[in-house]
């Protein structure tokens, strides 16, 4: 199975595409779409899907997986953030893939085991998992990876779902 992770955003968009067979994993591309802060929105939402429609097309993913979005502090980033998740979604959905969102704390539990965890044992872990030299750069292309293997972990059988999904509540309940 191709997954295509994709770290949303508008300024930086992290993407990782991977190939899932037998709970092994090989990177197959991953990089990040970078827009200028003084370009119109509308070019860099555009710049974002034409990249991203790229990655796709060259790769044909069976599924996609993005982080679902979450407000934090800032609202005016975070609307930006949803307009370009939008056309990452819409990017996504025309290549035929299925869109699959994942929180960041399902993340870290599949990557890591331990939904608490620190963003650089999440990278650490994804770099061990894909066999990578180092943690690739920006940030962002890191957590897409993490999000492809999230998935690739997650689809692997209902069995593994239904376990992710336990320790999720327990976690979230403070049970672990």
């Amino acid at each position: 199975m191709i997954i295509l992770g994709v770290d949303p955003g508008y300024a930086t968009v992290g993407y990782g595409v991977v190939r899932a067979e037998n709970g092994r994993f090989q990177p197959l591309e991953h990089g990040a779409i970078v827009t200028q802060a003084g370009l119109d929105f509308d070019r860099r939402l555009e710049i974002i899907y034409d990249t991203l429609s790229g990655v796709a097309q060259r790769w044909r993913p069976d599924s996609v997986s993005i982080e679902k979005l979450y407000f934090q502090n800032n609202k005016t980033t975070a609307i930006g953030v949803a307009e370009a998740r939008g056309v990452i979604l819409l990017a996504a959905r025309k290549t035929g893939a299925h869109v699959y969102e994942y929180t960041p704390m399902q993340i870290k539990l599949a990557v890591t085991g331990y939904g608490q965890a620190k963003k650089p044992q999440v990278m650490q872990m994804t770099q061990r998992l894909l066999g990578l030299k180092e943690i690739p750069k920006p940030d962002d292309t890191a957590d897409a990876l993490a999000m492809a293997v999230c998935h690739g972990q997650a689809c692997g059988s209902r069995l593994r779902q239904a376990m992710l999904e336990r320790r999720i509540r327990a976690v979230q309940k403070g049970q672990v």
